[in-house]
């Protein structure tokens, strides 16, 4: 396995990995974690995800006698995230400007690797090792859902999967996720059109009605796809919508979530005529659960602690995206999201700094250390 966590980091994401399709990159790190010493364990997740990858746990035994200290990261990454090629400019590790890089969320398995690497060649103790590195967090947080959470036995987490070194990440919303379908009757536009009912303009009235964007300061909601009709001389007959609504407060979330389908149900209810009637469905899913980390739990100071012995400020903030945080909070493991220096991530001008990297894998080199001593 590499030293240098640039070398490592270009190897990492010289290797395909888009959502389930990780093969390949899972087999790398299964190696090399057990080179470093770890049992190393494959879930059968594959079933929930329908990709061709499992979830990778691997434990790394301690000489001192505490609960394990968890490491997450994904190692799926968005499209387009094929044949990606790193180049180094200026310090910065980029793609050749035709695929994204990948350090969403290699960057944060490298810091991973390395940093327990680092700690192993040293030969100093440390307390139990638990790394997760889950599959298909891109489209839904697949492989955190569906992995059996009650396998971990760790204290606290830190999951490596958000932009800025030093950035604490102590909470995210929930997501709830909808499906709406509007059904209207078709009809011919120019000969008939009063016999039918024009779904998009349901769904217009629908959609005028309902709270989106930034409800307030810990809630938002949006409409992110719309399909229907087949021609312009056909009274559209259905009409499919999918939103999404995330709060930090379930309350508000639900609150919202009601307060779209009865825009839904106010909208169609415009449109009841003698012989054709307007109809929907609404079909909401609860995506992931929102979590909160104190400012004084454990986690929070002792990132804090490590990230002040190297020299790098800690700021810490509520995000508004999830992450595996959310699932493995949601199963009684406190996990704070730390930064790993991926700047505009999801896009083909993605970058790293190779500073960064390296402040990434020190500071999991740190935690461990401090872990032991605390």
């Amino acid at each position: 396995m590499q030293t240098d966590i640039s070398k490592y980091f270009i190897e990492l994401v010289s290797i395909d990995s888009e959502s389930r399709d990780e093969r390949a990159i899972a087999d790398k790190l299964i190696a090399d974690l057990k080179e470093l010493g770890a049992e190393v364990t494959e879930d059968d997740s594959t079933g929930f995800s329908k990709g061709n990858t499992g979830n990778i746990l691997a434990r790394f035994p301690g000489k001192v006698d505490k609960a394990p200290i968890l490491f997450c990261s994904h190692i799926d990454t968005v499209v387009p995230g094929k044949g990606i090629k790193p180049r180094i400019e200026d310090g910065k590790i980029y793609s050749d400007g035709s695929t994204v890089l990948g350090a969403d969320d290699k960057s944060g398995v490298a810091q991973i690797m390395q940093g327990i690497k680092t700690l192993k060649d040293s030969g100093i103790d440390h307390a139990p090792i638990e790394v997760l590195f889950t599959v298909c967090e891109e489209i839904g947080l697949l492989g955190s859902k569906s992995f059996d959470k009650s396998q971990l036995k760790s204290a606290f987490g830190y999951a490596f999967d958000t932009q800025n070194v030093g950035d604490l990440i102590l909470g995210a919303p929930s997501q709830n996720s909808f499906v709406i379908t509007i059904y209207g009757k078709e009809a011919h536009a120019g000969v008939e059109p009063e016999k039918g009912i024009n779904a998009i303009r349901v769904a217009s009235e629908a959609i005028a009605a309902m709270p989106l964007g930034r409800i307030d300061f810990e809630t938002t909601s949006n409409l992110g796809v719309i399909k229907g009709g087949m021609a312009t001389n056909i009274v559209p007959n259905k009409v499919e919508i999918r939103g999404e609504a995330r709060s930090h407060n379930p309350q508000k979330l639900d609150r919202v979530c009601l307060d779209i389908r009865k825009a839904v149900e106010d909208a169609v209810s415009r449109h009841q005529g003698d012989l054709v009637k307007a109809g929907f469905s609404f079909d909401l899913e609860n995506e992931y659960k929102s979590f909160r980390v104190s400012e004084d739990a454990e986690p929070v100071i002792l990132a804090k602690s490590a990230l002040s012995r190297l020299g790098i400020e800690a700021r810490t903030a509520v995000g508004g995206g999830g992450s595996d945080a959310n699932n493995i909070g949601a199963a009684g493991i406190p996990t704070i999201i730390c930064g790993t220096g991926m700047m505009r991530y999801h896009t083909v001008n993605e970058f790293i700094a190779i500073k960064d990297l390296e402040a990434g894998a020190a500071f999991v080199t740190e935690l461990l250390k401090l872990y032991a001593n605390s």
